[in-house]
């Protein structure tokens, strides 16, 4: 990969790679809403972001219907249809379709507390 960041070990292999990687280093964000004072680095971040204002929900669960703003959030949400439970806990036979679900129920073994009074 030729393109090297100075900054950090990262490579890329095509300048706009390392162009984009370099917003991290400083803090740059060209890419503003222009419905709110947020701004973002990546387009698609802006993108992503847009969908809060105007209500898009470009991903369909083709099994019920329901509709997401994010594929990742779809694709969480179809473990619930396919029964599939890949987070198992290592400390009973207990397995779990989201990891948050996982992460809250191995507080249970460590006895911590997710809160403070």
């Amino acid at each position: 990969k030729p393109y090297q960041c100075s900054q950090c070990d990262k490579a890329f292999s095509k300048d706009s790679g390392m162009k984009r990687h370099m917003r991290k280093h400083t803090g740059e964000k060209p890419y503003p809403c222009n419905q709110c004072n947020t701004a973002f680095s990546e387009k698609g971040s802006l993108i992503r972001h847009h969908r809060t204002h105007t209500g898009e929900k470009p991903y369909k669960c083709t099994i019920c219907d329901k509709f997401f703003t994010q594929k990742p959030s779809l694709l969480k949400h179809l473990s619930n249809h396919t029964g599939e439970k890949p987070y198992q806990c290592g400390q009973c036979d207990k397995a779990f379709s989201q990891k948050g679900y996982f992460l809250k129920h191995r507080l249970l073994h460590t006895g911590e507390k997710t809160y403070t009074c």
